[in-house]
C-alpha cells in the first residue's frame, strides 16, 4: 500500500480512539517514511501486565480462555458485590472493581466503567461545591438510608429484629 494515497483518520476520531487505549496510524512528517503507532507510556506493573496480556491475546486459544477467564472472574466479583450492597461494607465498590476487571477484555465494561467514574466525579464536585450544612444534611440522609437498608435486611433476611430488641433492652433495664 502506498503511504502517498492512505487517507488520514479525522484528528477528533484519532484523539478518540487513543483516549480508548487504541493504537491509531500516525503518518510521520514530509521527510519520515513510514508510520508509527500510538501507544500509551506504560512503566512498572502496567507495562507487565500489559506485555502479558498481549503475549495470551496473540494466541487464538489464549485469547479465548482470557475472554472466559475475564468474564467469571468479574461475574464473581460484581455477585458478591451486589451481594454486598445492601450490607455495610464495600459492595458497591466490589461492583465497580468487577467492572474495571470485565473492562481489561469487555468494551461494554469499559464504557460503562467510564459512564460510571465520570457520574461519581461529578456528584462528587457537586456535592464538594455545597455549603457545610448541606452536606452534613446530605451525610446525614445517606446515613438513614444505609441503616433503614441494614435494619430490613437483617430482619427479613436472618430474622433478627434490631429496633425490637432495642425498645426490649429500654424497656426491661
Amino acid at each position: 500500500m502506498d503511504p502517498k494515497t492512505t487517507a488520514d483518520p479525522p484528528k477528533g476520531a484519532a484523539r478518540a480512539a487513543e483516549r480508548r487505549g487504541y493504537e491509531v496510524p500516525v503518518e510521520r512528517g514530509p521527510g519520515g517514511a513510514g508510520t508509527s503507532l500510538a501507544e500509551p507510556r506504560r512503566t512498572g506493573w502496567r507495562a507487565r501486565l500489559h506485555t502479558t496480556l498481549e503475549l495470551i491475546r496473540a494466541n487464538p486459544t489464549g485469547r479465548v480462555a482470557l475472554k472466559i477467564f475475564i468474564g467469571v472472574l468479574g461475574a464473581i466479583i460484581v455477585t458478591v458485590g451486589i451481594a454486598l450492597i445492601p450490607l455495610p461494607g464495600p459492595g458497591w465498590l466490589l461492583v465497580i472493581a468487577g467492572l474495571g476487571v470485565w473492562a481489561v477484555e469487555f468494551h461494554w465494561a469499559r464504557r460503562l466503567l467510564n459512564f460510571t467514574r465520570r457520574n461519581v466525579q461529578a456528584w462528587t464536585r457537586w456535592v464538594t461545591g455545597r455549603s457545610l450544612p448541606v452536606r452534613f444534611l446530605l451525610g446525614a440522609v445517606g446515613l438513614v438510608f444505609v441503616s433503614v437498608v441494614v435494619w430490613l435486611s437483617l430482619k427479613y433476611s436472618l430474622g433478627i429484629d434490631l429496633v425490637a430488641r432495642a425498645l426490649h433492652y429500654l424497656a426491661t433495664h
